[in-house]
């Protein structure tokens, strides 16, 4: 019997959900459906009744397409506060003529997930950067080597701790299981990204509704991700104040003949615009919906770049911008990003997907949705019984403490290792899900 595996993307306007199994041929998408989104602010989950009124019928929609009950959902998690760090950690060994493990390696990285965060963050994810081995520096990998140190570099993903606890919350009313959190630039990468870019080094840049999230890659590494707290809807509403509109015709103004470069435009076409209450038709220029297009795109292209420019490599970037999202849709979008940058950029849509009867699952909206299907099926059974800890084991372990409700957590028991533990490699864990809550402790360097 085939495994099917159910993702959902909680966006901020709208709502996708997808089933998918693997065959020999690929992965193939079974069903789709969205739905306009409620209850959702800049990437996380502020009401959840309005949430569940929006996912109540999907589901239902979902289980009729495929004939089966959906029980178990695998859901991104994004939001305004998701921040990347640089970190170290030292390792003075006891015994340098000894062969350094796959064990050891794996122990120091799981002790990053125990570093110390602002109240109210929890560590999401540990990305390993390099190893310096001694005078060996920039180890990728440094299992087998010899020495006296280890001193190893990590990217921490940190979030609030409050924004899991309300999606996992959310999926519970509604009868599901959560069977994982994934980051949601991470999935979108998986998508849309293709792995001589990776290697050489891109960014991508997933312009949704409401965040609009950054991700760099370069030598197969995850180097930094961020997300700026604002998208498409900000455009929306530019459009609406000045051009003097209702929202619906804001929206369908931008989505049908909205472009972000002004120049490009032509000088002699205009929108015409019906009048309200009986009111005269009106029309407004294709040049003056553009500047209005083009001021807010260079802002939120302004906090790209400042990301880029924080992770350190944006010199290291010859493969350039990839663009997705519904705001990726805009007209001479790539023209206006390689203008304004210097890097070359282009449009991406989902790959490496069967889609047959979903044929709207290869739309710039699906990345996420998408990139969460094939990380679910690409993972391996390569980490410790510690690191795939059971959600229900992880939240039972949150607690309120104190009149302020700060959420502390007690570090669970140690689970028994699997003999049969795989290698935990830096390529594959992008598809670590919100690995546990632990206690705070001071071992960040």
């Amino acid at each position: 019997m085939e495994k099917t595996i159910s993702v959902i993307d909680l966006g901020t306007t709208k709502v996708v959900c997808l089933t998918g199994t693997k065959t020999t041929e690929g992965y193939k998408v079974i069903a789709s459906c969205e739905a306009p989104s409620q209850g959702i602010l800049r990437g996380e989950v502020v009401n959840n009744q309005s949430v569940l009124n929006t996912l109540r019928p999907l589901l239902e929609e979902l289980e009729a397409k495929t004939g089966k009950p959906v029980k178990e959902v695998t859901v991104g998690i994004a939001g305004q506060y998701i921040r990347c760090k640089s970190v170290s950690s030292t390792n003075n060994r006891s015994n340098c003529k000894e062969e350094i493990s796959r064990e050891e390696i794996d122990r120091m990285w799981r002790n990053m997930y125990h570093s110390r965060v602002d109240p109210g963050e929890e560590v999401l994810h540990v990305v390993p950067q390099s190893y310096h081995v001694d005078e060996y520096r920039d180890m990728p990998d440094p299992v087998g080597m010899y020495g006296s140190c280890i001193e190893a570099n990590y990217k921490l993903f940190i979030g609030k701790s409050v924004s899991a606890e309300h999606t996992k919350r959310c999926i519970e009313n509604i009868g599901l299981k959560l069977s994982k959190l994934i980051l949601e630039p991470l999935a979108t990468a998986e998508a849309v990204l293709h792995e001589d870019e990776k290697e050489l080094g891109v960014a991508m840049i997933d312009i949704g509704g409401g965040t609009t999230d950054v991700l760099v890659y370069q030598d197969n590494i995850v180097r930094h991700t961020a997300v700026i707290p604002f998208g498409g809807n900000v455009i929306t509403e530019d459009i609406r104040q000045g051009c003097e509109v209702t929202s619906r015709q804001a929206e369908q103004m931008k989505i049908q003949y909205g472009s972000c470069y002004a120049d490009l435009t032509p000088e002699n076409k205009a929108i015409v615009i019906s009048g309200i209450g009986g009111r005269e038709s009106r029309e407004i220029p294709f040049k003056y919906l553009a500047n209005v297009i083009e001021a807010r795109m260079d802002e939120i292209l302004d906090a790209v770049m400042y990301e880029i420019h924080q992770s350190g490599f944006a010199d290291k970037l010859p493969a350039g911008i990839v663009l997705t999202g519904g705001g990726a849709l805009l007209s001479n979008l790539s023209q206006f990003i390689k203008y304004k940058t210097g890097y070359d950029a282009r449009i991406a849509r989902p790959h490496g997907l069967i889609t047959e009867d979903c044929e709207e699952v290869n739309q710039v909206t699906y990345s996420c949705a998408a990139g969460m299907l094939i990380s679910e099926f690409e993972k391996q059974a390569n980490f410790s019984a510690e690191q795939s800890k059971n959600l229900d084991e992880i939240f039972q372990n949150v607690e309120s403490d104190g009149p302020d409700k700060t959420k502390k957590v007690r570090k669970t028991k140690n689970v028994k290792k699997d003999n049969n533990k795989e290698n935990v490699t830096q390529g594959n864990l992008f598809i670590n899900s919100l690995s546990r809550y632990f206690k705070n402790v001071d071992n960040e360097a």
